[in-house]
């Protein structure tokens, strides 16, 4: 923490932070720095600067993710005009080039790190060209101190390009009894007053915006994802519009307009669902000569934050502790199967959050994201925001997991709509163009078909892929002698989908089929083991001047370096568990105190001798 605020105080502070638009922010932020007269206001916005710089730094942006969030807020290369006669684009979506991603060659993360606290870097993230939104729900009851901090990460957030469009929402609400109207009218003023008070502006909207009711065409619609009971015309957007032009936050209401032009409250997910599928529909069919001045903001919306008193969705596999990542396409109808009763009380709007988070995330480009976050967190949104990645990276090592400080029950949950999930177990299965076009991609070589099936043949254990071959992980059983070695042959994620959360959804996958078998949180319905059996320890190798190891370090449990080749391994992590059992009830009984485990354990003796002549034999893949 001290080495944090070392760096940031020799920051220079952009002139952004210093002087803010007239447009955006109520009060412009000065520093004190060269000021002759120093009085309690000017200390309080340079106190606010420094924390709003300090947990930018906390965050921890790598160069990769400033690149993504400047590929959404940052200045852009003037495209030529566009004919008329072209056909209007779809919602604007911004995909991040990444480098080539393989076994060898696995997502850098930080491998710059020291760049990030840089003037130029933060200057970048911290100077804002264009204005995206977010669709955010402020479910109470809060007190007045709690919607002081929720205030207090909305206005980072419009700092950095995100503005909010607000839905109050408040859980000890009764439908229907006396006085609802003004309660929801008091409250949405409550969170009006709180965001002025932060020194921003806001626009409290008090007329329903959405029309109750689906659209005509929903009642033919195909899907499993749940309709909005509520929809919104292009005209409906004005007060939304006018509010951002002005360089207000709009705050609305959880009410609808019913065909008799009566006001009616709904449920705020309804409304937040209307509201995200008319404005990527109306946003993308705007004119292509539409003002797109600094005054104009993107209405496609880029993230939904729902921020509430319980935290994020609570886990099977992390004994209630909330989900880090959960990959929708894979995980939705599982999740709601092993959800606990006891949760229903602790978390009573879990299932409808992450319900509604699927709903609109259906609607919105494949990059955005949703984060349910508790109101003890409101930085955090600002990590989600530049990284859009979890507070924790989910295919860390469970061991690691479990001993992180930054995980508690208030950890909130980043979900993306994902990809769906499967395992092959034969060559069969396999879509062989497909998966060269994958691995050349990615790897940015020549794939020697071939020799590469006639080894699977013999070797194949199973391969893992994710959606229409976007990624795979290749594992074969190999020998030394007499003993098996399970082997990560290939792992790859073609680059267009570096960064949406892929590497780790896939590497989840492979944990759940390798060493982290015989868990409770390996049981997953992939169509593989489904968590039945026991872990295998799981080797790879990596050349040493490969500039990602660092990714490789973090999630291994080992490595041994072998000339041009680094070997990794994780161990299997019930066999891991069978171990810590054992010492501890030893201790117990002897009454010594607890031993550290050995350098080598009896169980690992010999092993990296047959490791490392198994990999040391395996042929190239590559022309």
């Amino acid at each position: 923490m001290l080495h944090c605020k070392q760096q940031a105080s020799h920051l220079k502070i952009p002139a952004c932070v210093r002087r803010a638009p007239q447009h955006v922010f109520r009060a412009p932020l000065a520093t004190v720095r060269g000021s002759h007269k120093f009085d309690v206001e000017d200390i309080e916005h340079d106190r606010s600067t420094n924390d709003f710089i300090l947990s930018i730094l906390r965050s921890n942006p790598s160069i990769r993710d400033t690149k993504s969030y400047l590929a959404s807020f940052g200045p852009r290369q003037v495209s030529p005009a566009i004919p008329k006669t072209a056909p209007p684009p779809g919602p604007t979506q911004h995909p991040v080039v990444q480098p080539n991603l393989g076994v060898e060659e696995v997502p850098q993360v930080d491998v710059q790190a020291a760049a990030v606290t840089t003037s130029p870097i933060i200057s970048s993230i911290l100077e804002p060209v264009y204005r995206r939104t977010a669709l955010v729900k402020i479910q109470g009851p809060f007190t007045d101190i709690q919607l002081e901090s929720i205030a207090t990460g909305m206005v980072y957030l419009e700092k950095l390009g995100l503005v909010s469009v607000i839905v109050v929402d408040h859980d000890d609400w009764i439908k229907g009894e006396i006085g609802e109207r003004a309660r929801v009218t008091e409250e949405v003023m409550r969170v009006t007053a709180a965001l002025e008070r932060q020194g921003s502006k806001a626009r409290p909207l008090l007329e329903p915006i959405v029309r109750l009711g689906p659209w005509e065409t929903d009642v033919n619609e195909d899907t499993d994802v749940d309709i909005p009971e509520a929809h919104i015309q292009p005209r409906d957007l004005q007060p939304i519009r006018s509010a951002l032009r002005a360089g207000e936050i709009p705050v609305l209401t959880p009410t609808a307009m019913d065909s008799f032009l009566r006001c009616m409250r709904i449920e705020a997910n309804d409304v937040i669902a209307a509201l995200v599928r008319g404005m990527v529909k109306f946003e993308g069919q705007k004119d292509l000569f539409t003002d797109t001045s600094s005054s104009e903001v993107d209405l496609t919306p880029l993230r939904l934050m729902i921020i509430n008193r319980e935290g994020g969705i609570p886990s099977y596999a992390r004994s209630g502790h909330p989900h880090l990542l959960i990959n929708l396409d894979a995980e939705y109808h599982y999740i709601r199967d092993t959800f606990h009763e006891p949760w229903q009380g602790s978390h009573p709007s879990a299932l409808k959050n992450i319900a509604l988070a699927r709903t609109c995330l259906s609607y919105m480009p494949p990059t955005s994201s949703a984060v349910v976050v508790s109101h003890r967190s409101p930085k955090s949104l600002i990590a989600n925001l530049i990284t859009n990645k979890p507070i924790v990276s989910s295919s860390l090592p469970h061991a690691l997991l479990q001993g992180n400080r930054k995980l508690n029950t208030h950890t909130p949950t980043l979900i993306r709509r994902g990809l769906p999930i499967r395992v092959a177990k034969t060559i069969a299965e396999l879509d062989r163009p497909k998966l060269k076009m994958l691995l050349e991609q990615s790897f940015g070589r020549i794939l020697n078909e071939d020799a590469f099936y006639e080894r699977l043949e013999k070797h194949l254990d199973f391969v893992i892929v994710a959606g229409d071959y976007v990624g795979a992980a290749v594992v074969t059983t190999e020998y030394s002698g007499n003993t098996p070695i399970s082997y990560l042959d290939k792992f790859a994620v073609l680059p267009s989908h570096q960064g949406d959360g892929t590497v780790d959804f896939l590497w989840v996958a492979l944990h759940d089929e390798s060493y982290g078998l015989g868990l409770p949180s390996s049981v997953n319905p992939h169509g593989g083991k489904e968590g039945r059996g026991h872990g295998q320890d799981l080797v790879w190798r990596s050349r040493t001047d490969n500039p990602v190891n660092k990714w490789y370090f973090e999630r291994s449990s080992g490595h041994l370096r072998l000339g041009k080749w680094v070997l990794f391994w994780c161990d299997a992590e019930d066999r891991l568990k069978v171990e810590a059992e054992r010492r501890a009830a030893a201790v117990a009984g002897t009454g010594r105190r607890r031993e550290s485990p050995s350098y080598i354990e009896p169980a690992e003796q010999d092993r990296l001798g047959h490791w490392a002549d198994a990999v040391a034999s395996i042929p190239s893949s590559w022309i």
